[in-house]
């Protein structure tokens, strides 16, 4: 056995080498391994050189440099060289003072500083090593270093703005990302790692609060979803188990509130404390213990019942059309149906407003129409012959798909079905409101294709497809459409033209050509046209048939011309006032040219002119612009309503019970005499009789701005004298009744230039004006046809009244009452004549008198007591006695009571009166409006307000009952019975229904409102009977104007308000939605003026904003989203000027280019333009020569006038 003793670490002890393997074997457990001899060595030395080491010395070379273990066993304490001396010298003095303070405490613990253990001196070489590798994360000098360093960089994590200020580097080139974590790019990979938890910012800290939730707003989506997850509050009072449910109360029963406390306290006697008086609810007691309510499970519990809903009713959809998938209403019902998974997903369409409704479109607006669209073409592919399932598709589409994909679409489906109508007008539309490839040459040659088209299925020329009920009115409708069309891009020569080769085709056809084809028909009619015969309304003109006759015979005989003496008019300069602005004068010639040069130019042969001769070549007007569109019309009462539609184009006032309201009405809408009627505050009773224009379409030659005046009434001189060669010519062709019809129109129109004129006070004109319109009454009723009309006569005593000529016209009353004989109340004519009359009466009795109260003598009474009991009224001044008032108020009750079921009668079996209404359209013995208006003035001056207003309602209320109860599908049944015929008729007594209805309404609102003015009304009884009228007929223009002058009288909008969107909700008409606008306008107003009284020394500079403008726009947007108010130029037109109004030219300009993508062919658009952006004026102009519209005055020889 050695001496040496083995000792616990061999490593210290060099004898262990020398030791024989079997020893060392047989110890082998006292072996430490995992300790290396030379690292115990490298520290026994290292240990001893601290040892020694001065403590400030060793402290200040730490301080100074850092260097690798390897640099530190070598002993090399050499410093850096003097460099950067300031800063060096600074940290020294600061680290000095350190040091001492460490020296004397080191110093008072030398005995505990001199046991040194390897497990610190270890500790301490990894500190430093550490500190080593944190060198490279941040910034020092190389010169401090004492020697090179393993990494001499560092790894930089914080951004460097200078990259982007100097030319290292640009903004742009900066890839903008975002990445999960906040390590640094470039990881040295041993030292380094990622870091992927995620990174929130300070702003997302704060928003998120305490609990790390963000708070979730009102209007945010999930906010939104838990809204309408809570279920309807029930109004109704539970019933308990054993009540009777037939035994209802009127009012809602509490609770027994004692019973309940003392339950309350028996139940839960924690929550006494709380709520001693048992008031509270269980969740309000649990709030103030500060406790919670579990209402998750409730939530998520009724989210649940409304996804169940959803997806029931979705099933049955699914059911439904797999039972019955040739319904085409229930696939439309299922495509709208996704608008209301929309709704009730992204927030309902009261919710979509402002932001909502942009976040609302982005987030979903697309997703729900590709899934319509898949809807419906699974729709088409099961009912391919479907028109309407074909629209909506393509109405859809329109918001999808590409330009040119969608007009190859419309193109394919109108071949596809060339004999539907209505497919043919919704096409029409779309090309005629596409603004990129619009031009009026391309919509024209559209509207002579579909009539062509549609005239070869009506000949039978097109044996593919076969001709569909009421083709010839359809295509009437589209011929009316195509001629305002051509007068609102300005080619109002085009129209004219139409017009007059209408006439010739149809009342002047040769009987040789009759029996061909529309198309053959056309070829003959060309000769005639290019002949340079003259047309319909100029000197000479014979008609078609008679040239052609002549043709036969071996041609015209030319007769020497009589030299007629012509008025020349003297040419007045064109342009006034040169110093206007440069739009100014444009827009003054342009207009005044509009209103000169409406009829196409045609050269004077007598004056040796040729075609050549014309200085404005779009003035003359080529067959092959009017050719497709000529149309034959077989039945009478078609041929009427075109020559009504004639005269209302040229401006005349004309019965649209007749004439047929037109198709599109929306389309024609262009100034605002239709918001504006109604305000004869001097003609309370009669202002409604007037034949004003109130129909806001514009006439021929009347083109001009919005706020625009007419250049003159009528048509000027020689428009008058086209209208009485046209009057000549057609008279001895046409029937007596529809003579009749012309010859109201024309003394109608007299009376609208008459009440032009009083309007503007200009007395020599109306004296000249008043002369010459009873010159032409006065002729027409010599007409032998003419003299026994009692509506022609009353016209003309109206015509005397507003001239002032009292006496004469009540005389013309008088002789018209005795050419009534004893019909009394049986005839519709004598009952209107004699309430004009009486009506008239009583406002003169309220001007001159200010009101009689004796009824005996009233003249209005004696009018109608006289017609009543079937006696002439030889004059207004008899004396009544109270016996025969008493007779004629039963007599007007039984006339009443029996009319009304005759009028039930015979709208329930039409066929009783057809060959009457195809004989005598005008003489219309079932209208009521004479004899209900009678009726309901003689209650009021008899009796008073309360009655009249009886007898009104009990008309009005059987009436429409009666009209609601013509629904479509006895319409259809009984055409698929009777033919087509019957379907004619019945529209006709639909019509003239609805017309009564709201004449009658009319009538009312009149009445109460003068009674209002005169005496005292109870004020909801004319707010009620407004709101009933209005929602019945939504559209009818004269009692909205009512309902607006009533409730502007008051400063409470919220009932109005409330009214206008209950009714634009629930109805797609544009007049409610316009008169809305006007309202708020007109609240502004008032509003504006009070703020502006308040100062009465000077107006305001600024008038504070109070909402109104905002809800204004608001409107006009809302207004302008519908199918309708998008086509509507007026609707376009008014909010343009309101945008100027508010100072807010831009968005007007704007707003400007916006209407262009729905109305480009409305040349009135681009006239306001250029009143209200007049340094636009090139661009305007440019614009309208590429889209083709008529420019009247070319900017060059604008410049050209202005020179002279």
């Amino acid at each position: 056995m050695c001496d040496t003793i083995m000792a616990l670490f061999p490593a210290f002890a060099e004898v262990s080498k020398n030791q024989v393997e079997d020893s060392s074997r047989e110890l082998d457990w006292l072996n430490n391994k995992s300790f290396q001899t030379g690292d115990a060595l490298s520290l026994h030395s290292r240990f001893l050189e601290k040892s020694i080491e001065k403590p400030n010395k060793r402290e200040e070379s730490v301080g100074k440099d850092v260097t690798s273990s390897d640099e530190e066993e070598g002993g090399k304490g050499d410093g850096p060289p003097k460099k950067k001396k300031n800063k060096s010298e600074k940290k020294r003095k600061r680290k000095k003072k350190h040091k001492k303070k460490s020296g004397r405490h080191s110093s008072n613990s030398g005995s505990d500083s001199e046991t040194i253990y390897p497990s610190d001196l270890k500790r301490e070489e990894d500190g430093l090593r550490q500190q080593s590798a944190s060198l490279g994360t941040c910034f020092s000098w190389l010169d401090d270093l004492q020697s090179p360093t393993e990494h001499p960089f560092c790894v930089d994590c914080k951004p460097d703005p200078a990259n982007w200020t100097y030319k290292s580097l640009y903004r742009g080139d900066v890839a903008r990302y975002r990445r999960k974590g906040s390590s640094t790019l470039g990881l040295d990979l041993h030292r380094q790692g990622v870091s992927w938890e995620d990174y929130e910012t300070k702003k997302k800290k704060k928003k998120a609060g305490v609990s790390g939730n963000a708070a979730d707003r009102y209007f945010s989506v999930a906010t939104r979803k838990l809204l309408r997850a809570e279920p309807p509050v029930s109004v109704l009072p539970a019933m308990a188990e054993g009540c009777d449910a037939s035994n209802t109360t009127s009012f809602l029963p509490l609770g027994n509130v004692e019973r309940d406390n003392t339950g309350h306290k028996l139940g839960d006697k924690a929550l006494t404390s709380v709520n001693p008086l048992g008031v509270y609810d269980s969740s309000t007691a649990l709030w103030l213990q500060g406790k919670g309510q579990q209402d998750n499970l409730n939530q998520n519990t009724e989210t649940e019942q409304k996804s169940r809903y959803v997806a029931g009713k979705t099933e049955e959809f699914n059911r439904r059309l797999r039972e019955q998938p040739a319904d085409t209403e229930l696939w439309i019902q299922f495509i709208h149906y996704q608008d209301e998974l929309s709704a009730a997903a992204f927030g309902g369409d009261e919710e979509q407003q402002g932001s909502d409704l942009a976040e609302h479109r982005k987030s979903s607006y697309r997703a729900v129409l590709e899934k319509k669209l898949s809807i419906a073409d699974k729709a088409v592919e099961t009912n391919p012959t479907c028109i309407t399932l074909q629209l909506e598709r393509l109405r859809i589409c329109q918001e999808l798909w590409e330009p040119s994909t969608l007009a190859k679409e419309w193109k394919k489906l109108v071949f596809l079905h060339p004999n539907s109508a209505p497919l043919w007008k919704q096409y029409l539309l779309f090309t005629q409101s596409y603004f990129s490839s619009f031009t009026v040459t391309k919509v024209n040659s559209a509207y002579g294709k579909c009539l062509s088209t549609l005239s070869a299925v009506r000949d039978g020329s097109m044996v593919s497809h076969p001709a569909l009920p009421g083709i010839e009115e359809d295509m009437l409708d589209i011929f009316i459409q195509q001629c305002h069309f051509l007068r609102q891009s300005g080619h109002s020569e085009k129209a004219i033209s139409l017009f007059q080769a209408m006439i010739d085709f149809t009342y002047f056809k040769p009987d040789s050509v009759k029996n061909l084809s529309t198309k053959q028909q056309a070829d003959f009619f060309e000769t005639f046209w290019d002949s340079g015969e003259a047309r319909v309304g100029e000197v000479g003109a014979r008609g078609w048939k008679a040239w052609m006759t002549q043709q036969e015979r071996g041609g015209w005989v030319q007769p020497p011309a009589e030299e007629e003496e012509e008025e020349e008019d003297e040419e007045e300069e064109e342009v006034r006032d040169r110093s206007q602005p440069r739009g100014t004068v444009w827009l003054d010639v342009e207009s005044s040219r509009e209103a000169a040069h409406w009829l196409p130019w045609r050269p004077d042969k007598a004056k040796g002119q040729s075609e050549e001769d014309c200085e404005d070549p779009d003035r003359q007007v080529l067959f092959d612009d009017i050719g497709p569109s000529l149309i034959c019309l077989s039945s009478a009462e078609l041929q009427l309503r075109f020559l009504l539609s004639f005269l209302s184009f040229l401006g005349f006032p004309v019965d649209f019970v007749l004439s047929a309201a037109p198709h599109q009405p929306c389309l024609l809408l262009e100034n605002l005499s239709l918001l504006t009627q109604g305000t004869e505050l001097h003609r309370p009773l009669t202002s409604f009789n007037l034949p004003v224009l109130e129909t806001g379409i514009n006439s021929v030659g009347h083109m001009t701005t919005l706020q625009g005046t007419r250049k003159w009434s009528g048509l000027g001189k020689q428009g008058e004298r086209f209208l009485t060669n046209v009057f000549s010519m057609l008279q001895p062709v046409l029937p007596p009744p529809h003579r009749a019809v012309l010859s109201l129109s024309w003394i109608l129109n007299e009376k609208l230039k008459v009440l032009h004129i009083l309007r503007s006070s200009n007395k020599k004109c109306l004296r000249s004006q008043g002369k010459s319109s009873k010159r032409v009454a006065k002729r027409l009723l010599k007409e032998p046809e003419n003299r026994s009309s009692l509506v022609l006569w009353r016209e003309y005593a109206h015509l005397e009244w507003m001239l002032s000529n009292l006496d004469e016209a009540r005389k013309v009353f008088s002789t018209a009452t005795e050419m009534g004989g004893t019909k009394g109340l049986s005839s519709p004519a004598l009952c209107e004549l004699c309430l004009l009359w009486s009506q008239l009466e009583v406002e003169n009795t309220a001007k001159e008198l200010g009101g009689v109260t004796d009824v005996t003598t009233s003249p209005a009474v004696v009018v109608l007591t006289r017609l009543a009991e079937g006696t002439s009224s030889s004059s207004s001044s008899q004396t009544l006695s109270p016996v025969s008032i008493l007779k004629a108020r039963r007599s007007y009750e039984q006339s009443l009571r029996s009319s009304l079921t005759s009028l039930e009668k015979h709208i329930r079996n039409p066929q009783l009166e057809e060959k009457a209404d195809q004989d005598d359209p005008q003489e219309e013995k079932l209208r009521l409006r004479g004899l209900v208006g009678c009726y309901a003035l003689f209650q009021y001056l008899t009796v008073g307000i309360p009655a009249a207003n009886t007898v009104y309602s009990e008309a009005r209320e059987r009436m429409e009952e009666l009209y609601r109860s013509l629904t479509p599908e006895r319409q259809l049944n009984r055409d698929e019975a009777t033919g087509l015929p019957s379907r004619t008729v019945h529209r006709h007594h639909v019509s003239r229904l609805a017309s009564d209805c709201q004449a009658i309404a009319v009538q009312q609102a009149a009445l109460l409102r003068y009674n209002n003015n005169v005496g005292v009304c109870h004020l909801p009884t004319l707010r009620q009977m407004l709101t009933s009228a209005l929602s019945a007929w939504p559209s009818s223009a004269p009692l909205w104007s009512v309902y607006i002058q009533v409730e502007n009288r008051y400063h409470s909008a919220g009932r109005a308000r409330r009214f206008f969107h209950t009714v634009t909700r629930d109805n797609s008409s544009l007049v409610p939605r316009l008169f809305s606008i006007v309202a708020e306008q007109h609240r502004r107003q008032l509003v504006d003026a009070a703020q502006r009284s308040c100062r009465l020394d000077d107006a305001l500079p600024i008038l504070p904003e109070n909402g109104l403008s905002n809800r204004i726009r608001g409107l006009f947007e809302g207004a302008a989203s519908t199918e309708m108010g998008a086509h509507c130029p007026l609707l376009w037109r008014m909010y343009i000027h309101f945008l100027v109004s508010e100072g807010k030219v831009d968005k007007a300009r704007g707003i400007f280019y916006k209407a262009l993508q729905n109305i480009p062919w409305a040349k009135g658009l681009y006239m306001d333009a250029v009143q209200l952006f007049p340094e636009h004026l090139q661009e305007f102009v440019d614009l309208m020569t590429e889209k083709e519209l008529r420019l009247r005055l070319p900017l060059e020889e604008l410049d050209i006038l202005l020179e002279d």
